[in-house]
């Protein structure tokens, strides 16, 4: 269930782990400008403040239109379950491999859970983590700002990790 809340009230503290689409955002803001924010933002409850997870591109098209309150829907006041619940969403909320690689990236550190609890808890297969972390473990942080800023193409990125990978296990 969606409820207003104060947009400045929201922590952004996931925003890096969200990819930027500025064209996206663009369309997006013309659509908010005339038919208001349709879909609520999504995050969690953390000491009483909202901790966004999804619904940045939202949010910033909210700034930029000087809406103070935005709609916003909570999952729950557990945020590794909330995390969970975001890398199983459905279709609406698909992440991007990128993304899932950093919320998964922040499960094992915050939580200290293994590949294999990781796994487990997504119902997915320890090599679907694996190449998760392993994408995002082996990015340099200047790499990642760039990537998730929108500013490099991702799809040319993941190609010339793949290029990589092939080539070593070729020449290995």
């Amino acid at each position: 269930m969606a409820t207003e809340v104060e947009r400045d009230s929201l922590d952004l503290r996931y925003e890096g782990f969200r990819l930027k689409a500025p064209a996206v955002e663009a369309r997006l803001l013309g659509s908010i400008a005339q038919r208001g924010i349709e879909e609520p933002l999504e995050g969690v409850e953390v000491q009483g403040r909202g901790v966004l997870l999804n619904g940045f591109k939202r949010y910033r098209c909210a700034r930029k239109l000087r809406l103070a309150t935005v709609p916003y829907s909570s999952l729950g006041q557990d945020e590794a379950a909330a995390i969970l619940g975001l890398l199983r969403g459905s279709k609406e909320r698909a992440l991007s491999i990128l993304e899932q690689a950093a919320f998964i990236d922040e499960l094992r550190n915050t939580q200290s859970w293994s590949v294999a609890q990781i796994a487990a808890e997504l119902a997915r297969s320890k090599a679907w983590v694996s190449v998760r972390l392993g994408l995002i473990g082996q990015m340099s942080e200047t790499v990642r700002r760039q990537l998730f800023a929108g500013t490099f193409p991702v799809y040319s990125y993941l190609g010339m990790q793949l290029t990589l990978v092939i080539f070593r296990h070729i020449f290995a």
